[in-house]
């Protein structure tokens, strides 16, 4: 019996061990924003509860098999009689109820903090970014026009305020950086809003968190955190880059919108290959088939900007025509 309880004992201090390390997996990453401070908080004090319930009755449960084993009797002998305990009763029916509230009441003391989005001030200087969901990629509109596919830049120390979408011809997508924040819907036609405050300047990676179709696992997600001073200078370099049509856009929105699918060079994968076709000189005909689809290809730029376009297609143009 000893030995029995001493291996339960062992494999929960491994699990546990596992689930408390720095990259074993079991736990979420270590927090970069005070949402996710939040999140990760409500996550260790339900997996103490949780661990001590399984230890429990798993430990109980090996006790009763190993104690009342069948071997000790005839099998046509009739086991002892076990009458009831009134105070063993109320016990586990008072007990579950008080850990419920005990999880309940700390959870819904950190759900604000996670879920409400602080209010922009002179103070706070926050940032709101549009976050749309495509097949699949991810599109970030700033407030002052500038378009970036699949990285988002944010100033460390200051609030960013997402709002989460999906266009109405579109499917449901999963916004989700694990280290700045929970998961939140992409649906089409609805707005989501969440928000993080990165600690530190880094690149804090994500996922789609909701399968969205065969390249659903190529539909990744990062966030570059960068010092404000730094922040505001891209942002403004990058309008009057995006404005003449000298950014990056254009490799950008290949990058994320059709290489997943056609290839890095454009030769081909699910899709079919770009690299070296004639129709990437014909401007219209290349937005036609970006805005409206054709055969299993979704409509991926129905809803673009024009900027947007111009840059995908000036890009296949210069770069894919030449079969590189």
């Amino acid at each position: 019996m000893g030995r029995t309880l001493a291996v339960v004992v062992l494999c929960a201090l491994a699990l546990a061990g596992a689930a408390f390390g720095a990259n074993a997996g079991l736990s979420p990453p270590e927090p970069a924003s005070p949402n996710a401070e939040r999140i990760n908080d409500a996550y260790f004090w339900i997996a103490i509860f949780t661990g001590a319930i399984l230890i429990l009755v798993e430990g109980v449960l090996i006790w009763f098999v190993v104690r009342y084993r069948a071997d000790r009797r005839r099998r046509e002998q009739d086991g002892a009689q076990v009458h009831g305990n009134t105070n063993l009763e109320l016990a586990w029916t008072v007990a579950p109820v008080l850990i419920l509230v005990a999880i309940g009441t700390f959870v819904f003391y950190k759900l604000p903090g996670i879920q409400e989005v602080p209010e922009a001030n002179a103070q706070n200087q926050r940032v709101d970014v549009t976050v749309k969901g495509y097949r699949f990629y991810w599109n970030f509109e700033y407030p002052n026009g500038v378009i970036a596919v699949d990285n988002l830049r944010a100033p460390v120390g200051r609030p960013v305020r997402l709002a989460v979408t999906a266009p109405d011809f579109d499917v449901i997508h999963s916004w989700w950086i694990p280290a700045l924040g929970g998961k939140f819907d992409a649906i089409p036609g609805k707005v989501n809003e969440t928000w993080f405050q990165a600690k530190g300047p880094g690149t804090y990676r994500g996922q789609c968190a909701e399968f969205c179709g065969t390249q659903h696992a190529a539909m990744d997600a990062a966030v570059e955190a960068m010092p404000a001073e730094e922040f505001e200078q891209w942002l403004e370099e990058e309008a009057e880059a995006q404005d003449d049509g000298t950014s990056d856009l254009g490799a950008e929105t290949f990058a994320g919108a059709c290489a997943k699918c056609h290839g890095d060079e454009g030769q081909g994968d699910i899709g079919p290959q770009l690299s070296g076709n004639p129709l990437l000189t014909d401007a219209d005909a290349v937005e036609q088939v970006v805005r409206e689809g054709r055969g299993k290809m979704p409509p991926v730029g129905k809803d673009w900007q024009d900027r947007q376009m111009e840059a995908l297609t000036a890009y296949l143009e210069e770069e894919l025509l030449r079969g590189r």
